[in-house]
């Protein structure tokens, strides 16, 4: 999950660009990577009740009060898909009815969540915003997370630097 050389090439390929895009609309990587150690630097970083971080250049802000309870089944959802070692993690996929139904509450809880980094020098860039989910489907049966979701709240900075540097063959 967090092994960036583990990723497919086309994660790679859309977690790098992603990535420069997102530096160049704060201010420049540094700007970036200082947002996500800011963020690392938060016990539980996402029930902060402000909604927020801010670092030195830039402002994470979402837009719902995730809650301790929701916390507690995305950190149990993240060790299965780092123990799972699958690069199409699908966190539905659950033998057990009752921790599916709490999978699926999860998921609708968090689905409308929206992260928006801005800088705070406008002449910085526009910023940007990515959501929890990137494959939502319920009827099928089938909900990925975000990878820029994950990197921002549970790769490390070097993940991130990885991104960045990755040259597209």
């Amino acid at each position: 999950m967090c092994n960036f050389n583990d990723l497919n090439d086309e994660t790679k390929t859309f977690l790098s660009l992603f990535m420069k895009k997102a530096a160049a609309s704060v201010g420049g990587e540094n700007n970036l990577l200082s947002l996500i150690e800011a963020i690392r630097a938060k016990h539980s970083p996402l029930i902060s009740s402000k909604s927020q971080i801010a670092s030195n250049k830039t402002i994470l802000k979402w837009n719902k009060v995730i809650f301790k309870d929701k916390l507690l089944v995305l950190d149990n959802i993240i060790v299965m898909h780092r123990q799972a070692q699958n690069k199409e993690f699908n966190i539905l996929d659950e033998k057990s009815l009752k921790k599916k139904k709490k999978i699926i509450n999860f998921v609708k809880t968090l689905k409308p969540i929206e992260f928006v980094v801005t800088p705070q020098n406008p002449n910085d860039g526009n910023g940007f915003s990515f959501g929890v989910f990137d494959t939502l489907d319920l009827d099928n049966e089938i909900v990925k997370f975000n990878p820029i979701f994950l990197a921002f709240f549970f790769c490390s900075v070097e993940f991130t630097k990885k991104a960045l540097k990755y040259d597209m063959v």
